[in-house]
């Protein structure tokens, strides 16, 4: 195929880690979201010519994982299965209380798969309601619906009190 391009392999190494993060809280496993993160960069990689870079690579990087993840979640029941337990050891750059994100952490799994997406990028990347619709191929209204009942199902789930915490992380 030849030599990668730089700019490619610039791209990956800048913005690895944070398709690695965005990987993690839609995954909640951080092996899944290495897998996810060099699926995303192969795709990326296979279509870099094409992309333009005049407007944001890392809007499409992320656009390809959330679409990856969704994608990998529908034909999961083919594949391997996730475990009941965490890993030890958290990631260097988490900050807060840690027991605060793992409930979090938890209370995302147990979500529907597009739910916990809207509610990734909308809430912990603070991404625009517009960028969310496109990111996931919705309309803006049903990213707000679904935002709304997202936050209703997480705050049956964590209790009410918790979600008023979660400012910290």
């Amino acid at each position: 195929m030849g030599e990668t391009p730089a700019d490619f392999l610039e791209f990956a190494h800048a913005r690895s880690d944070q398709l690695f993060r965005t990987a993690c809280l839609l995954t909640g496993d951080r092996h899944l979201a290495e897998d996810l993160v060099q699926e995303t960069l192969a795709k990326m990689y296979r279509s870099w010519r094409r992309i333009d870079r005049t407007e944001s690579p890392i809007a499409y990087a992320h656009t390809v994982l959330v679409r990856t993840f969704t994608s990998y979640r529908r034909r999961r029941s083919a594949h391997e299965r996730p475990v009941d337990f965490l890993p030890e050891s958290a990631p260097a750059a988490a900050s807060g209380d840690p027991d605060l994100r793992l409930t979090l952490l938890d209370g995302l799994a147990q979500l529907a798969p597009k739910d916990r997406a809207v509610l990734v990028l909308r809430y912990w990347e603070d991404r625009p309601v517009e960028e969310t619709a496109r990111m996931l191929h919705l309309s803006a209204g049903t990213v707000r619906t679904r935002s709304l009942r997202a936050l209703q199902k997480l705050r049956a789930v964590l209790g009410d009190g918790l979600l008023a915490d979660l400012e910290r992380i």
